[in-house]
């Protein structure tokens, strides 16, 4: 392991020995607009994150009890613009090294020379004669929508996601902002261990076996002076050639009040989210039908000082339901969320996600200067059902004798900008405090509490 710690260290030194040059303004070999003397409108921007990664103690079964993984991500995005219509393309390239037999290496770290956006887009003003303005996008693109809890383009994983197909924006008065989106989730591919453990190219997957309907409508100082946001999804999904799945055919509404942290000032957050439709129990095309009746919450409270650090508390909690094995499926299902914000890191760690989970915290965060912020977590873990597996760690009491008690999570990030806007360097860490059906599951890994670390580097261009 000490060489591969070398390596990357040796490719930070290397990058960071590029800052100085950076830092004064030097021509960067991406900034193509500028060197080909490109037209009036074209933008070009890049990134590079390297990233090395340790697990000891992995908390699900069937990988290795300790692992370590070298990840990297490169993209490239251009836009040309030419009055009202937009033309984007955006090339996404994550590979791993280092990924020994057992590791937890799939399509959420493998990705190669994926064209992840390519779309054509017009912006409106005052569309219809109305007041407002407004947007139509083609094509395929990624999304950030609302919370980003049920629709998100991951950013802390390897690997993104992306889709295809229509996005409508519309800014209404008084502020109110309406999405609507129908889209097919591209499915990543290669998804085989040895192609993926090769880096091999292929196009990712998008057809209507697997469609997200829906949208967003959210109105600022709405409740008080907090903003009100209401989401509604449909997910439909069936067999296609080779994939079976569990034909899926959801509905999912959403709630939310928010009022945004300010110095000085008690900052909320309150999502609700409840979800219908109907699973099959299996991925057998004889598998019985299920209806599904799921929720999930999630709540905070917190207070920003009006002091230099900028520290902001806050006390959260998250719920997202199980199944319990009654006639109606339970466990809440997170569509195409993101994780790191609310929860945990992915990468090799990846356990505790919107899943069978009761988890009341508490955060810190501080920001000392522009460069420099940092956070540390601490929760409490619960399943919301016992005889579910435990969140996404894949572990599992089907009595339930082992109660609902998981343990207890740290977590802890710092990050620092070694040239602003340009390099970052970022500190992630967690501990996982196993207890309860993490050590007691029949499949529960006999391996101890888990320690998870990971060092990033990311060059913006």
């Amino acid at each position: 392991m000490s060489k591969r710690l070398i390596l990357v260290l040796l490719s930070t030194a290397a990058t960071a020995a590029a800052a100085p040059a950076l830092a004064q303004g030097k021509p960067s070999p991406w900034s193509v607009g500028k060197a080909l003397d490109a037209p009036e409108g074209l933008t070009v921007s890049g990134s590079v994150r390297l990233r090395y990664e340790v697990i000891d103690g992995q908390p699900r079964p069937g990988f290795n009890d300790r692992d370590d993984l070298i990840n990297l991500r490169t993209t490239l995005f251009g836009e040309y613009r030419k009055g009202p219509i937009r033309l984007g393309a955006e090339l996404y390239d994550s590979r791993v090294w280092e990924d020994d037999a057992g590791a937890p290496v799939g399509t959420n770290e493998v990705n190669t020379l994926e064209l992840v956006q390519a779309y054509v887009a017009a912006d409106f003003d005052s569309p219809f004669a109305a007041r407002g303005k407004a947007s139509v996008q083609a094509g395929r693109f990624t999304l950030n929508l609302g919370s980003r809890r049920l629709v998100a383009a991951d950013d802390y994983r390897n690997t993104t996601n992306g889709y295809t197909g229509l996005r409508v924006d519309a800014a209404l008065p008084a502020g109110a902002k309406a999405t609507g989106i129908w889209v097919m989730p591209q499915v990543r591919l290669p998804d085989d261990a040895p192609s993926l453990r090769d880096s091999q190219v292929e196009w990712d997957r998008e057809s209507d076996d697997l469609v997200l309907w829906g949208g967003l409508v959210s109105r600022p100082r709405t409740v008080g002076d907090a903003m009100l946001e209401a989401s509604y999804f449909h997910l439909e999904e069936r067999d296609a050639a080779g994939r079976p799945t569990r034909d899926r055919a959801l509905d999912t509404f959403g709630l939310r009040v928010i009022r945004d942290p300010a110095p000085g000032k008690l900052d909320y957050e309150i999502e609700v989210i409840g979800q219908t439709g109907q699973i099959s129990a299996s991925t057998s095309q004889t598998a019985a039908t299920l209806d599904v009746e799921a929720g999930f919450l999630h709540a905070d409270v917190g207070y920003s000082f009006n002091t230099a650090w900028k520290p902001r508390l806050s006390f959260e909690v998250d719920y997202a339901s199980g199944d319990d094995g009654d006639v109606r499926y339970g466990r809440f299902d997170t569509l195409f969320g993101m994780r790191r914000a609310d929860l945990a890191p992915a990468g090799l760690y990846n356990a505790v996600g919107r899943a069978n989970i009761a988890t009341p915290g508490v955060r810190l965060e501080i920001t000392p200067d522009p460069r420099l912020d940092a956070l540390v977590a601490y929760r409490g873990l619960w399943l919301a059902s016992a005889s579910d597996s435990f969140s996404t760690t894949g572990v599992r009491d089907a009595t339930g004798d082992s109660g609902r008690y998981a343990g207890q999570q740290v977590e802890g990030r710092v990050r620092y900008w070694l040239v602003p806007d340009a390099l970052r360097g970022e500190v992630s860490a967690v501990l996982l405090d196993k207890a309860g059906v993490l050590d007691d599951a029949t499949n529960a890994p006999r391996n101890g509490d888990a320690a998870y670390i990971s060092l990033n580097l990311t060059a913006l261009f």
